[in-house]
C-alpha cells in the first residue's frame, strides 16, 4: 500500500500529484465547504487520476497529519497492492429518505469478501440513524463501517459531498474495501463530562424533541446551560447531550438547531421517547486524553505502511480551540510509527459501538478507522 498526501491551499497545491493512478486507488478529498463550488479544482483531480475512485466531503476543519487547516482542499492518494476497491452512491433528496440511501449503498457494495465501508454522507437534511440502519440491514455483521457526516464550518448550513470528481449538497458516498490482505481497525472515544440536568425525553418525533421532563425541550435545555443560553444556538456544540435509551445503549447527540416558535430542538440522530437525557460538558485535557485513547483503541495489529482515518465532532474543536492539534496529535502517539493520517471535523461521526460491533451514529468523538495490508 502507497500513501502520499497534498493540499489545495492559497490559490496553489502544495506539490506535484503523485503518480499513483490506478483501479485499486483510492483518492479521499476533504475541504471546506466554500469551495465546493470549484469546479475546476475537482475536474482537475478527477483528471489527475481518472482510473481511481475519488470520494470527498465538506468539513468544520481539514486534518493532515498533525495539522488542521482551513479554507483548504486536503487529499490522500492511497494505491492498494491487494485490495479491491469498489464506490457507492446515493442520492438523498430529503431525511426521511436515509434508509433507502443506506440500503442502496450496501445493495451496491455486497460481496463475498467486502471487509469493511467509508461512509461520507451530507451533514444537514439526514438522519444519520436511519442511514447506518439501512447499510446494517443488508451488510454482513462482520463488515467495519465506518464514515463521518460532512460539515459547514460553525455554520452548520449547506455541506457537500464529492463522488468522482462532482460535488452535490444532498448526496452519500462510500467505498468498499475487499480481500484478505486487508487490515482495519477502530477507536472510537469522547472524553466529555455530565453536568448539569438529567432529563426524560417525555415527546419526540424521529431526531426532534419537543418535551423534556414534560416541559418544552428548548425551555428546559437553555435552563440547564443557564447565562450561557443567550448565545445560542452557536453554543449548542459545546453543550452536548448523553442518552440512554429504554433498551440500555448510550450515545451522545449534539444539538443542530433550535425552534424557538414550537421550543424544539433538532439532533444528529433519533430521540426516541422515554430515553434518559443528560447535559455533558467537557475540558481541553479530557478531549485530548480521549483522543489518545481512540487511538490505543484503534492499534490492531498493522505493520508497514499505515493509513488512519480521522473523523472527530466539530464541537471539540470549538471546545479545544487553538489546542485542537494537540488532539489530533495525540491520535498518533499510540499508533505505528510514520502512520499517515487524514480526515475531518464532522457534524457526525459513524463508527462501530462497543455494545454490538454495528456502525451506529456517534457525536462529539474522535473516531479513527486504521487501515494496512499484509505483506
Amino acid at each position: 500500500m502507497q500513501v502520499e498526501t497534498i493540499r489545495y491551499v492559497l490559490g496553489s497545491w502544495s506539490a506535484p500529484f503523485p503518480a499513483l493512478d490506478s483501479e485499486q486507488t483510492l483518492v479521499l478529498v476533504f475541504g471546506a465547504a466554500d469551495l465546493g463550488a470549484r469546479g475546476e479544482l475537482f475536474n482537475r483531480l478527477a483528471g489527475e487520476y481518472p482510473h481511481s475512485h475519488l470520494i470527498g466531503c465538506s468539513t468544520a476543519g481539514e486534518i493532515d497529519q498533525e495539522q488542521i487547516w482551513d479554507e483548504s482542499l486536503t487529499v490522500a492518494i492511497v494505491k492498494f497492492e491487494r485490495t479491491t476497491v469498489r464506490r457507492a452512491h446515493a442520492v438523498l433528496e430529503r431525511a426521511k429518505d436515509s434508509f433507502t440511501a443506506g440500503g442502496e449503498l450496501a445493495a451496491q457494495l455486497r460481496g463475498a469478501e467486502l471487509r469493511a465501508v467509508f461512509v461520507l454522507s451530507c451533514g444537514t437534511d439526514v438522519s444519520g440513524d436511519e442511514l447506518v440502519r439501512g447499510l446494517n440491514a443488508r451488510l454482513p455483521a462482520h463488515v467495519v463501517v465506518t464514515g463521518g457526516l460532512a460539515g459547514d464550518g460553525e455554520r452548520f448550513g449547506q455541506t457537500w459531498v464529492m463522488a468522482n470528481g462532482r460535488t452535490s449538497p444532498g448526496a452519500v458516498v462510500a467505498i468498499g474495501l475487499y480481500g484478505n490482505a486487508l487490515r482495519v481497525s477502530c477507536g472510537t472515544q469522547g472524553g466529555w463530562d455530565t453536568s448539569g440536568f438529567d432529563s426524560i425525553v417525555t415527546r419526540s418525533s424521529g431526531n426532534v424533541v419537543h418535551e423534556l421532563d414534560g416541559r418544552p425541550a428548548l425551555e428546559r435545555y437553555k435552563e440547564g446551560l443557564g447565562a450561557r443560553a443567550s448565545e445560542l444556538p452557536a453554543c449548542a456544540v459545546q453543550f452536548p447531550l448523553a442518552v440512554r435509551g429504554i433498551d440500555g445503549t448510550s450515545v451522545v447527540r449534539t444539538v443542530l438547531g433550535i425552534d424557538e416558535a414550537s421550543q424544539s430542538l433538532l439532533f444528529t440522530g433519533d430521540m426516541p421517547v422515554g430515553s434518559r437525557a443528560k447535559l455533558m460538558q467537557a475540558s481541553s485535557d479530557r478531549l485530548i486524553f480521549g483522543a489518545h485513547v481512540a487511538g490505543g483503541a484503534a492499534l490492531g495489529e498493522h505493520i508497514g505502511t499505515t493509513l488512519a482515518l480521522a473523523v472527530s465532532g466539530v464541537g471539540r474543536r470549538v471546545v479545544l480551540g487553538e489546542r485542537a492539534r494537540e488532539e489530533v496529535a495525540a491520535t498518533l502517539e499510540r499508533l505505528p510509527r510514520g502512520t499517515q493520517q487524514i480526515g475531518f471535523y464532522a457534524y457526525g461521526e459513524l463508527a462501530p459501538a462497543r455494545h454490538s460491533g454495528r456502525c451506529e451514529v456517534h457525536n462529539q468523538t474522535m473516531s479513527l478507522t486504521v487501515l494496512s495490508e499484509m505483506d
